[in-house]
């Protein structure tokens, strides 16, 4: 689209690009709905396949009306050399969620990840590359109601902070969490499109926006290695079902639907249900990386020398491989650390194979039907049930944790005798069905799988909240990413669980990514500078070294911290405050300790306040959510009431896990925080 000059009315220019644009994407829907696929499959098959992948592209290319179908635009100045925007050269380029073209195939709308949408998010006055002309825009619902340019080659135009941007930034909340493609910042924008082939850590605090930086750059791999993420798959792992919920619909938003997403305990659930919880101390040991080789000892002692030969008879012969040598084939498999259910198929085929070099010398002239045919054999499969019988993971971890001598048999050096008590069954079952088995334990199981037989890999794995995970779910993970990449995303000092990691350094070793690069993300754009000022006065208490967020957002008044005279005043001051954040625009979450939730309940019924559990999604019409501080981590509301924050920090095991819980809640706000205490408040909050 040639650059010219603008009209005497601009907005309203732009406004006819985004109709016409609107008009072209529905176009381009409608072609692919009336496709006919009668004549072009070979079966139904085939049929049903490709109708799927016509019905994806449908849903692809829907137009979502809250949601701009651009939302800037560059004009490039004339561009020299191949290095420099080859392609571009005088042209403007609308940028958007996704790529729209009219009848002729010319482009009305350039997705946001395209080579030449990058300068938009990197251009800058030191660095223009070849931009000369950079809009944003913004919208009122979907309507386009304002524009804001930058002249980026003018150096009579003086650098200053884009409203349009902040206005996005800031935007009320309702609903769930939301794309920031019109938002990215340059040193998100480098991690957003950093290579498939590296795994990626991103340390970030509250408000960094590391999160939507992780799905944007499952969004961008998607875009960039369409064919063979298509192949292996991609995998969004979170914290818990209520944070997923909120995050599900930034990547439909952009165009991908096929990204799969679970927490930990969904992926390993499929072998044990879950019905039982640990103590933190048994929790912590269960998750310990050392219960790697507990396991893997375990399954090994399953393997039994033989003493007796194995006899193949074939018709009028017998063919007799000694003992001696079955067990230098066990001894060997052992020794090249084989996958235990690998060894266990590849056995009766070494078997057979001795027996084969046999027929040979005694003149037979035997092919592989026969070596099939004699693994067969059943003296050859009693001897390999005999020698490596098979193994049933659960099974295998149900004895480790009822059964005192095996466990202690297999954890001599590993765990001491207090712990091996700590991990024991109180009551042992009779069965896996029967036994009350825990969420560390399932993880356990799932170890146990993989040492019998390889957990499929997929191309790309993000994990969220990754500094809550234990050593071994971390294993867990990296199975499932083994052959591929990780963006893994979190923050030290949000650290809430028993066994949450010290370091990056140990967390991508048992990932099993220790190359990973790790990036920091310092700049907060979400949290206002008051409210993280207050917050990060915990820090050298819950993270002694992390370096404090650098809120963008200034916003006075935005944090009040108000003492209650009387304890059973106390719900009735949060309902008011609750009522004082209603008259604000945007969603509203009052966060407390676990156990003031019933109280609290309580409360706002009476009051006549109907509200909302985490995760369930916000309206105009219902914008106050219930929130349990166990459950506020990832989620984010435009004003919160913080109620009793000692109850917070109590409601925890230990005073540190205590103090990163209130941290996680105090940094919930995106435009205010209101703090109600009746008890004194934590003395590193003084």
């Amino acid at each position: 689209m040639p650059a010219h000059e603008e009209t005497s009315n601009p907005l309203e220019r732009e406004r006819a690009h985004l109709a016409a644009s609107r008009a072209a994407l529905r176009a381009m829907r409608e072609d692919v709905q009336a496709l006919d696929i009668r004549d072009v499959t070979a079966n139904w098959v085939n049929a049903a396949v490709l109708q799927s992948q016509i019905d994806d592209r449908i849903k692809a290319l829907a137009d979502l009306a809250h949601t701009p179908l651009f939302f800037g635009r560059l004009d490039y100045l004339h561009v020299v050399g191949a290095e420099k925007a080859e392609g571009a050269e005088g042209e403007r380029f609308y940028i958007g969620r996704r790529h729209v073209h009219d009848a002729h195939g010319d482009p009305m709308v350039i997705d946001w990840r395209a080579p030449v949408s990058q300068p938009f998010y990197q251009a800058s006055r030191n660095n223009p590359l070849d931009v000369d002309h950079r809009r944003r825009f913004g919208y009122t619902g979907g309507e386009l109601t304002a524009y804001e340019d930058e002249h980026l080659t003018d150096p009579a135009e003086t650098e200053q902070t884009s409203r349009l941007l902040q206005a996005e930034i800031e935007r009320p909340r309702v609903g769930p969490m939301r794309d920031i493609v019109a938002t990215i910042q340059p040193e998100q924008d480098e991690i957003v499109r950093s290579d498939l082939g590296g795994t990626v850590c991103v340390q970030g605090g509250p408000g960094t926006g590391k999160t939507a930086v992780g799905l944007h750059r499952v969004a961008y791999l998607l875009y960039a290695h369409r064919e063979r993420l298509a192949r292996t798959g991609t995998l969004v792992v979170g914290p818990n079902r209520s944070f997923l919920h909120y995050i599900e619909q930034v990547l439909p938003a952009l165009g991908e639907l096929e990204v799969q997403q679970a927490t930990v305990e969904d992926l390993v659930a499929a072998r044990v249900e879950v019905r039982g919880t640990d103590e933190a101390t048994a929790a912590v040991i269960k998750g310990d990386a050392r219960m790697a080789e507990v396991l893997r000892r375990a399954i090994r002692s399953h393997v039994t020398m033989p003493v007796e030969p194995v006899v193949v008879v074939r018709g009028s012969r017998r063919w007799r491989v000694p003992a001696y040598e079955v067990e230098e084939m066990a001894a060997e498999l052992l020794a090249r650390d084989m996958r235990y259910g690998a060894a266990h198929e590849a056995l009766p085929q070494r078997i057979a194979h001795a027996v084969l070099v046999r027929m040979e010398e005694a003149g037979e002239a035997p092919d592989d039907r026969v070596q099939n045919a004699v693994a067969r054999n059943p003296a050859v499969k009693a001897a390999v049930k005999a020698v490596w019988p098979a193994v049933e993971p659960a099974k295998l971890v149900l004895r480790l944790l009822t059964d005192a001598e095996f466990l202690a048999a297999h954890a001599e050096g590993i765990l001491n005798g207090d712990e091996q008590k700590q991990i024991l069954m109180a009551k042992p079952a009779r069965s896996v069905k029967a036994a009350r088995w825990t969420a560390a334990d399932a993880v356990l199981v799932d170890e146990a799988a993989d040492l019998v037989a390889r957990t499929h890999s997929l191309g790309h794995v993000v994990i969220d909240e990754a500094q809550d995970l234990s050593p071994m779910q971390y294993r867990a993970v990296g199975r499932r990413c083994s052959t591929g990449s990780a963006t893994v995303l979190g923050d030290l000092a949000q650290g809430t669980t028993p066994w949450s990691t010290a370091s990056w350094e140990q967390a991508l070793f048992h990932l099993g990514k220790a190359d990973a690069l790790v990036e920091e993300l310092t700049a907060g754009f979400r949290v206002p500078r008051e409210v993280i000022a207050y917050a990060s006065r915990l820090l050298p208490s819950i993270s002694p070294g992390l370096a404090p967020v650098e809120s963008v957002r200034e916003a006075p008044g935005s944090l009040a911290v108000r003492e209650v005279a009387e304890a059973g005043e106390l719900d009735a001051a949060v309902v008011a405050a609750c009522e004082e954040s209603l008259r604000h625009e945007g969603s509203i979450g009052l966060i407390a300790a676990d156990a003031r939730i019933p109280a609290l309940a309580a409360a706002l019924g009476a009051a006549g306040h109907a509200y909302l559990s985490p995760g369930e999604e916000t309206t105009a019409a219902s914008r106050l959510t219930l929130v349990p501080a166990s459950l506020a981590k990832g989620l984010e509301y435009d004003y919160v009431v913080l109620d009793e924050p000692a109850a917070v920090v109590d409601g925890e095991p230990d005073e540190r896990t205590g103090l990163r819980r209130l941290y996680v809640a105090l940094t919930r706000a995106v435009s205010g925080l209101i703090v109600l205490h009746a008890a004194e408040l934590p003395e590193q909050l003084a």
